[in-house]
Parts: structure tokens; sequence; C-alpha cells
């Protein structure tokens, strides 16, 4: 082994991509994503539009989460308060480059209030006050029509650069995975950070921070704005992708899904965030690709398997996550150290 590929000075232990073999993988990995429009048909470039929205979104709740130890169930709503937001100021000729950081900013503000009970209660409490939130907004989104459109939802004007028009997903897609990659790419240089480090810290024992000198109020709170911010950048872009949202995508099963993919991935983890969000994206995508292939064979499969589909997809979970606790990047280290030793591991 060369001895580039060893960590010989802090400033190399804290890069993000520190050997040569990392920048060629990175660099395969950007030109399949810059191909795959036109290697695969329309169905995987939606399905990869949404994944990574999920990303995004999921990473905002890892910050909180994972990072930070402050639970929420109220994710989605602040989603949908950045959906809403994107849809306001794109209805009224605001271009798309504006209307993100102002959906994200806007619903930072949001997040700083939400966050404020985490000053005094966290754990359980932490999380039902952000239920309190979510099930909030959720009348806000029904019962403003003004602004959401009320239950008959709101239009989002397609988006637009340079007077190119984003008409279909394949032109969103290259608007989405450049987002995407920022946004990890800015969250995984926060924990290089003072702030990074004051959110793990808190995590792992808030009072024993407090001693250390970390701001509690300030941290929390930051914790909350940043995984805000995530989030209102995911609904916009959401509402950008689909050009209609009604308040029922924006439920509470929404952010159960999205505490489901970090810790099916991994909490406190941006590799097990990807990983989280490409299982729970296409695992009921494949399990439905089974529905219509028994069909050809099997009299009403159809009828008798898709019941089935989310009570398959609850077992996976619950299994791996009984198998697995600490997610999927776990697991993927394992693999790496397995392909790193061998064939000279014992």
């Amino acid at each position: 082994m060369r001895i580039r590929d060893f960590r010989v000075s802090y400033e190399h232990d804290e890069s993000i991509w520190s050997t040569a073999t990392q920048l060629g993988w990175l660099a395969a990995l950007a030109g399949l994503l810059l191909a795959l429009p036109f290697l695969t048909n329309g169905y995987v470039v939606s399905l990869a539009c949404m994944l990574g929205i999920h990303i995004i979104a999921a990473s905002g709740l890892n910050l909180m989460t994972g990072y930070t130890g402050l639970i929420s169930l109220g994710h989605a709503a602040f989603m949908g308060v950045g959906c809403y937001t994107a849809a306001y100021f794109a209805q009224r000729g605001v271009p798309f480059f504006l209307t993100l950081p102002l959906a994200g900013a806007f619903t930072a503000l949001l997040g700083l209030l939400a966050g404020l009970p985490s000053l005094k209660i966290k754990g359980l409490y932490l999380a039902v006050a952000t239920l309190a939130m979510q099930f909030l907004l959720e009348y806000v989104f029904r019962e403003w029509d003004s602004v959401t459109g009320g239950v008959r939802g709101v239009n989002v004007p397609n988006a637009s650069l340079f007077g190119f028009d984003l008409l279909n997903d394949r032109r969103m897609y290259y608007l989405i995975v450049p987002v995407a990659a920022l946004m990890l790419v800015a969250a995984r240089n926060l924990f290089r950070t003072r702030v990074g480090r004051a959110f793990i810290a808190i995590r792992d024992k808030d009072i024993s921070a407090e001693v250390l000198g970390i701001n509690l109020l300030h941290y929390k709170l930051a914790a909350f704005a940043i995984g805000s911010f995530y989030a209102g950048v995911a609904g916009a872009l959401l509402g950008y992708f689909y050009r209609a949202m009604t308040p029922e995508y924006f439920t509470l099963q929404l952010s159960i899904f999205y505490l489901a993919v970090i810790i099916v991935g991994g909490l406190g983890s941006l590799t097990g965030t990807i990983l989280g969000a490409v299982f729970m994206t296409l695992v009921p995508e494949v399990l439905r690709y089974l529905v219509v292939l028994g069909a050809r064979w099997v009299p009403n499969a159809t009828e008798i398997l898709s019941p089935m589909q989310q009570i398959v997809f609850g077992l996976l979970i619950i299994g791996f996550l009984v198998l697995e606790p600490h997610g999927l990047f776990v697991v993927w280290q394992r693999l790496r150290r397995f392909f790193h030793l061998w064939p000279f591991r014992s």
C-alpha cells in the first residue's frame, strides 16, 4: 500500500476524500449519474429524482436526530412549508434558483420556532412536541386557501434556467441530483467544523457538553434550523417535480418514512442516509414488480398479493433492525473492510 493511503496528518484525517481510490470511485459515480438519463427509461429517471429528494430530506432529519439527538416527527410538515413557499414565489415570477433558498430559509425560521421546546424537553417528550407541530401545519395546509389552495392543492410553475424550461423528468434530474450532491457535501463539511462537533457532543451528553462551554440554546436551535432548511429545499424540489401538490402528501406517514430511512441506514451517518434512502425507495418498487410479475402466472395474483406489499415491507424493516440495529452503514463498513483486507484476511 502506498504511503499516501495512510492518514499522515490531522488535515489528512479530516479530508473528505483522502485517497486516490476514493477520488477514482467518485469520478466514476459522477460519470454514471451524468449518463444515467441516456442509459435508462423515464421510469428509472423519475425514480432517481425521487431518490435525490428523499436523500436531501433524510439528510436534514439525520442532522437533527442522528447527529444532535433531537427527535422530530414533523419533518414532512416542514417539507410542506418549503413546497408551498416555493409555489407562492414561483407563481409571482420569482426564478427557481431564488425560490429554493427562500423556501429553505423560511422553513429554517419555522424550525427555530419548532426547536424552542428542545430547550426544556428531550426524548419522547420532544417527539410529541414536534408531532403537535406536524398536526398544526397539516391544518394550516388544508385551511389557508389563499396560499396553499386548501384541500385542492396548489400548482407549481415549471422551473426555468436562463429561459430553458425544465419540462420533464430528465431535465429535472439535472436539477435535483446536483442540488442533492451539494447538500450532502455541505452536511459533510459541517461536521468538520466546531458547529458539527457541538451537535455530536449534545447528542452524546448534553449536560457534559454544557459544562464544556457549549451553548445548548444556540446549537439546538441551529440544528433545528439547518435540518428544517434541508426539508424546505427538498419540499421545494418536490413541488417543482410534481408541479402540483396537495396537503395529503405531507402527512405523519411521510415523517415516519424519513425516520425509518435514517434508522435503517444508520443514525449519525450521511452514507447511511443514502443507503437507507435507496433501501426505502427501491424495496417497495421491487415488491410491486414481483406482484406484476406474479400476475402473469397466477390468476388474481394482483388482488391477492397487493395488500401484502406493505406487510412484507414492514417485516423487512423489522427483521433488518433486529438483525442489524446499527443500520446499513455498518454493513457497508464490513464490506469495505473485507475487500480492503482480501485476500490477506485470516
